[in-house]
């Protein structure tokens, strides 16, 4: 079922990230993403995550979309000016590929190019009504387009706030709804708990948000996460159960599954799986839901 039907029916979507290589050998990941061709409902591609490098957004979606998958295609604000961005995104709606997903982009000096140049010519607000204008027919310059774009677009939303900051998240994620955003992809959620106080503020059934769901592969990584990403919790209790199993690779496959599980209970409109590096992991993953 095409993901916008199922937003549409308020149906639980499933999305994979699938970075593109950082080369130009596409099978490993088009062998990845065949294995749960059917089972995920798009796949996100990732722009240059971490300002690390690698094959374009546009690059890996087109990949993908020519053998039959939905993708959402990401685009940032770092790398490119607006007269680029633009260019991209017509060609992205022209070989159809059917959703964007607009970010900020990290900066430069935390990936493998760190003396690059970020651009930043357009804020993510802007990116947004820039592209929501192309869908409607138009672009920035005000020019009429000959035919638009027809994307389904989504962007970013962070329920996990700390109370001093929870009014202006709702509100920027109010404004961005009502430029246009489709749906909103929250960071890695392991318990959904964590971020009540966010969602029984707002009504879940108007923005659809899709919480990330990080496969961990180790209990040094749980800690780090925990320890080093603002506004993301992993429970004590799931870092024990990592460390006490006797397989913890399958133990971390459990734990996503359990947590897709905990999110659909707990009304989300969807989930993200990221398996950064562990893409063979998937089909057990989506197998155990």
């Amino acid at each position: 079922m095409p993901l916008k039907k199922r937003f549409k029916t308020g149906q639980f979507a499933i999305l994979a990230e699938m970075d593109p290589p950082k080369g130009v050998d596409v099978s490993a990941m088009v062998k990845h993403a065949s294995r749960v061709k059917g089972e995920v409902d798009a796949f996100i591609v990732p722009e240059m995550n971490s300002a690390v490098m690698r094959m374009s957004a546009l690059g890996g979606a087109m990949v993908l979309q020519s053998k039959g998958m939905e993708t959402v295609m990401q685009v940032n604000c770092r790398d490119r000016n607006r007269i680029a961005i633009q260019a991209d995104l017509l060609a992205a709606g022209a070989l159809g590929i059917p959703g964007i997903m607009a970010v900020s982009g990290e900066e430069p000096r935390f990936g493998d190019h760190p003396e690059a140049k970020a651009v930043y010519d357009l804020d993510l607000m802007t990116l947004i009504q820039a592209a929501v204008g192309l869908n409607r027919g138009k672009d920035m310059a005000g020019i009429e387009l000959a035919g638009s774009t027809e994307f389904m677009v989504g962007s970013t939303v962070d329920p996990g706030v700390d109370e001093g900051r929870m009014e202006e998240e709702i509100a920027t994620l109010t404004a961005k709804a009502e430029a246009g955003v489709d749906f909103f992809v929250a960071p890695a959620l392991f318990d959904p708990a964590a971020v009540k106080a966010f969602t029984d503020r707002i009504d879940t059934t108007r923005f659809r948000i899709l919480p990330t769901v990080l496969l961990l592969k180790s209990v040094g990584m749980a800690r780090y996460v925990d320890r080093n990403f603002k506004n993301i919790y992993v429970p004590p209790d799931m870092i024990s159960r990592i460390q006490k199993a006797g397989d913890r690779a399958q133990e971390c496959v459990r734990i996503a599954t359990e947590t897709i599980r905990a999110l659909k209970k707990a009304g989300f409109a969807g989930a993200v799986i990221s398996t950064i590096g562990w893409e063979d992991k998937l089909p057990e993953i989506l197998s155990k839901i």
